[in-house]
């Protein structure tokens, strides 16, 4: 199992320059402790959260100050750029790392898609012609294309990837559809949606099993599945996970980008986390329904009958400790960073990604925790 850093550059200062002095500093060290990949996201106009828009420029100085460390666009938004352009980028950072570059890509969500003038309703369609397109413009001498949305005459397309014969592609997945349509696709997974691995094991089988009949858009299959967590180690266990717990919290915090406008966020998030834990069932029991299981009479599903306000409460008086058991973070000193860890290879990912700098981490929190990862945790999966 590899193990990579996501970053979304967040802000916990409005101090654009620190943050980026910050964030290359952590991934130079990152390189060093023997992290196998770093991913950027793109985003645009969130103010406050994420500074994140061009993740091929820092690349460009990441390729010449890194030597190992792979780096990953994740993801690149196709509706908001030329196939061609694409291409070009992407390739032209392959060939600055030497061939260390995954293509990952996605769709983003309505609010900066408006804010680009791009229809949600297209956004789907826009996707799958630019994923058809870009592996052909790497491919063809010669490139041409008549579209939907976008037309090309006959032209040649430089450079061509150094990696022969293109870069892996990925795409951004949080639910189960589009596990699908990237096996169909042959593609690889980037389940970001911060998951107990014990919720997304049946889909990763599914996925393994579905990969065999892909009709891939690339020259091959990229038969690989990343699962994202949020991640700290620390000297201190409890004061660690309770560190990366708060960070988790705030980061899916009511009004904030990921959960925005989205109907029961709270109960699904609660879903993704392996359900209501007992404790909180006790807690919570005059306001939840519990389900006896048909098999075997114990308790099954929570009917949060509540409502949304109910769910919310719950999952934040979710323990940090109940995260780091179930793996939706892996968290604590480097003993208990192993375990959670190890949750997540008996699901058969080839890669665990960690979010570490958010908002509410410092960077030295973030400098420790990725030389305790490097020093203790790595060499336990290699």
């Amino acid at each position: 199992m590899k193990f990579g850093l996501a970053y979304e550059m967040q802000r916990p200062q409005l101090d654009d320059h620190a943050v980026i002095e910050e964030t290359i500093e952590q991934i130079i060290l990152a390189d060093r402790m023997g992290f196998d990949y770093v991913w950027f996201v793109e985003h645009h106009f969130l103010t406050t959260f994420s500074m994140s828009p061009c993740p091929e420029v820092i690349f460009g100085a990441l390729s010449r100050l890194t030597k190992n460390i792979r780096l990953g666009f994740g993801v690149v938004i196709l509706p908001y750029h030329h196939p061609v352009r694409v291409a070009e980028r992407v390739a032209m950072v392959d060939h600055l790392s030497n061939g260390r570059v995954d293509f990952g890509t996605g769709r983003s969500a309505p609010y900066e898609q408006t804010g680009m003038g791009i229809d949600p309703r297209e956004t789907r369609g826009m996707w799958e012609e630019s994923l058809q397109m870009i592996p052909q413009i790497w491919d063809a001498d010669y490139f041409e294309w008549e579209g939907e949305y976008w037309n090309v005459p006959p032209r040649q397309v430089l450079p061509k990837p150094y990696q022969q014969p293109h870069p892996p592609i990925w795409v951004a997945a949080l639910q189960p559809a589009t596990y699908e349509l990237a096996a169909a696709k042959g593609i690889g997974v980037m389940a970001l949606g911060i998951s107990a691995p014990s919720v997304l094991a049946p889909h990763i089988s599914a996925y393994r099993e579905n990969i065999k009949n892909a009709q891939p858009v690339g020259r091959f299959v990229n038969n690989q599945w990343l699962s994202s967590v949020f991640g700290l180690c620390g000297a201190d266990d409890s004061a660690t996970r309770q560190l990366c717990a708060d960070s988790l919290k705030t980061f899916f915090g009511p009004g904030r980008p990921y959960v925005q406008d989205q109907k029961d966020i709270y109960s699904k998030l609660l879903e993704q986390w392996g359900g209501v834990p007992d404790h909180l069932q006790q807690n919570f029991s005059r306001y939840i329904d519990v389900q006896p299981d048909a098999d075997s009479g114990e308790a099954g599903a929570v009917d949060l009958s509540g409502g949304t306000a109910l769910a919310q409460k719950i999952w934040e008086e979710f323990d940090a400790d109940t995260l780091a058991d179930r793996g939706v973070i892996v968290a604590g000193d480097p003993d208990s960073c192993i375990r959670s860890a190890k949750l997540h290879e008996a699901t058969g990912i080839d890669q665990l990604q960690f979010l570490m700098a958010t908002e509410t981490v410092e960077h030295a929190k973030v400098m420790e925790s990725i030389e305790l990862f490097g020093k203790h945790v790595l060499p336990a999966f290699k």
